[in-house]
């Protein structure tokens, strides 16, 4: 951990670490650089939970992934496109000036009612690419634990951020090899466990996901049924709703 062991010769450290190689626990520890925090981003935060504070009002809860959330700006909150100003932010009881990727917050949002927003929505800059509902969305993704044929029309649950929402494999276009992905096969009838595919995908209610390429963590999801995991995946394109729908 702290001293190179002699017992092991043919190690030369780690190598890839930018600061150089380290031939122990401690020096690779020293080595590892934060990672880098997308607040240039616009702001995409998924709500976790809501509460009805004494006295503040309504306040989501939720991680934000990308962008940067302030007191006084005015956000939307998809899928239901609900308009409204921030009026504080804290985080262990303390406001904040501004919240970063990676802090939990909550926020006390003006003139919204508890029952007007829930788990799996998100929070975005009203002026800056806000989200909207996905109409339906065309995902890659690898059949991982499935004991039959998936055909189309197939409807399990889809796990996406803080949403979990039944989504319907609307049409399957393309299997592809796992590790090249080469295709091997276009708009086949079935896939099953171990087959890697292509798929149009539509939500049963309203949803809101993004290219993994834009918004990385709204972008990837997995797939229940029969109380487990069928499938993971990413998202890589979307086709999303008129705003005003």
């Amino acid at each position: 951990m702290i001293e190179a062991s002699p017992n092991m010769p043919w190690f030369k450290g780690w190598t890839w670490f930018p600061r150089g190689a380290g031939t122990t626990l401690l020096e690779a520890i020293d080595n590892i650089r934060p990672a880098k925090r997308e607040v240039e981003r616009p702001l995409r935060l998924p709500i976790q939970n809501v509460y009805k504070v004494g006295g503040i009002g309504t306040v989501p809860v939720g991680r934000v992934q990308t962008g940067i959330l302030k007191p006084g700006m005015a956000v939307t909150i998809a899928p239901t496109n609900i308009t409204t100003e921030v009026r504080s932010v804290e985080m262990h009881h303390e406001r904040l000036v501004e919240a970063i990727p990676g802090d939990n917050v909550g926020f006390n949002v003006k003139n919204v009612s508890v029952k007007d927003i829930k788990r799996g929505y998100v929070v975005g800059d009203l002026e800056n690419d806000p989200p909207r509902k996905a109409k339906s969305f065309i995902a890659q993704m690898i059949i991982l634990n499935h004991p039959g044929e998936i055909h189309n029309g197939y409807q399990p649950v889809l796990d996406c951020h803080t949403a979990h929402i039944a989504c319907e494999f609307t049409e399957i276009q393309l299997k592809m090899d796992r590790q090249t992905g080469k295709v091997l096969e276009e708009n086949p009838k079935t896939i099953k466990s171990g087959d890697a595919a292509v798929i149009l995908m539509t939500p049963s209610k309203p949803m809101v996901v993004e290219a993994f390429t834009n918004y990385a963590s709204l972008g990837r999801f997995a797939v229940r049924d029969m109380k487990q995991i069928v499938g993971v995946g990413v998202i890589r394109s979307v086709t999303k709703a008129d705003p005003g729908k």
